[in-house]
């Protein structure tokens, strides 16, 4: 089981003189505007409302830091897509995440989170060939799992996979609501984090 001890948010920016000093590994979340990625933080360390979540898609227009176990930092990108939000800031997340994106040396892993409902958005594929471009570790989260049948998620799931060009071990399950999959992907946020940065395995989650 993953134990967390503590959890707290640390600054809010959008250029590189606003992000805390790097000394600790970060994982990013991406995704688009409404595919659950506050509710994925939020059961990933175990805490209602660490992130804010919100029925308005797009509500996330900074890049937010969040301190787990004094050891690793968890990162809430702006989400990408149907964001309810006024052009001139639309505009601003591309060049804010690629700069963050491009220049972190500390960025150990980037989770990209899909609907398993949906099909892959363009924004999806062009984000995973950037992430890959650069050499930056990926994993990709399907969450909202509650929603469709067994059947239906393997279905969804292999449109995924088939549509990012992604293998098996490439992707996790998760639901807010049942929690599953939530041990699975600390175990691969883990793994990845041994392999990038062997230094921060004292301070990851357990």
């Amino acid at each position: 089981m993953v134990n967390i001890t503590s959890a707290e948010f640390v600054t809010s920016g959008t250029r590189p003189e606003h992000y805390p000093p790097g000394d600790l590994p970060e994982i990013a979340f991406v995704g688009r505007s409404n595919v659950g990625k506050s509710s994925l933080i939020n059961v990933l360390v175990n805490r209602k409302s660490l992130v804010r979540t919100s029925s308005t898609p797009g509500r996330t227009q900074l890049i937010n830091f969040f301190r787990v176990n004094g050891g690793l930092m968890l990162v809430d990108l702006p989400g990408y897509g149907f964001a309810r939000v006024p052009p001139e800031v639309k505009k601003q997340w591309g060049p804010m995440v690629e700069t963050y994106l491009a220049g972190r040396s500390c960025l150990a892993c980037v989770v990209l989170i899909v609907d398993v409902r949906r099909t892959p958005a363009e924004e999806d594929r062009l984000m995973l060939q950037w992430l890959r471009a650069y050499d930056i570790p990926v994993l990709v989260v399907i969450t909202k799992c509650d929603k469709v049948s067994k059947n239906e998620r393997a279905k969804q799931a292999a449109l995924i996979s088939r549509t990012l060009g992604l293998a098996p071990d490439e992707t996790a399950f998760f639901s807010a609501l049942s929690r599953e999959g939530r041990d699975a992907i600390w175990a691969r946020i883990e793994a990845i984090m041994a392999e990038e940065h062997p230094q921060a395995e004292e301070g990851a989650p357990e």
